[in-house]
């Protein structure tokens, strides 16, 4: 079992953190995603802490689509789930089939991404500054894959350290969901 093992944490100065990432690791990867999260009508995926997605990802270069379920969690202090993502080449039939077994779009929104990769103590890591319209704020997201639950200490250690050398601190970690916030603005 694959585990997402990421931190995410509100930017105080984005532009300082963009400079250094920039500096560091070359011009990021502008994109956007366009994500739509899908639930059982009687709500159990999310009232799980489970999540059903399908992403569209726009990049100057190209456009690609992906389908992602997200396990509960199994670290609260990160929010670190087991992730199961593949490429699906057409979009609009995946929405479809994702419908005709019975799920429905809960929540739809935009982020709009640059991303990072970093390679730092034998593991590969993307770095993503995060602006999603509706949210008054710059978000950064740091993970890795962590191979078990046993390696997701040490896998979390080493996102923590990738944070704390662009300046972002313990303080400024947090475990909202994009989907909570954006439903929280929206109301």
């Amino acid at each position: 079992m694959a585990i997402e093992a990421e931190l995410k944490a509100v930017v105080r100065d984005p532009e300082a953190v963009l400079q250094q990432l920039e500096d560091q690791h070359g011009a990021g990867r502008a994109e956007v995603y366009r994500d739509t999260y899908y639930d059982a009508p009687d709500g159990s995926l999310m009232s799980g802490d489970r999540e059903l997605r399908i992403r569209t990802v726009h990049s100057p270069d190209d456009t690609r689509t992906v389908l992602t379920y997200k396990g509960a969690r199994v670290d609260e202090a990160s929010g670190s789930k087991p992730e199961h993502e593949t490429k699906v080449e057409d979009a609009e039939a995946a929405h479809e089939i994702i419908a005709g077994l019975g799920f429905t779009p809960r929540i739809q929104f935009e982020k709009r991404c640059r991303n990072y990769c970093l390679d730092r103590d034998g593991r590969r890591l993307l770095a993503t500054l995060v602006r999603v319209p509706e949210l008054d704020a710059t978000f950064i997201e740091v993970e890795t894959a962590a191979a078990t639950e046993d390696d997701l200490p040490s896998a979390l250690a080493v996102v923590r350290a990738a944070l704390a050398d662009l300046g972002i601190s313990e303080d400024d970690l947090t475990t909202e969901l994009y989907t909570d916030a954006v439903a929280a603005a929206r109301s």
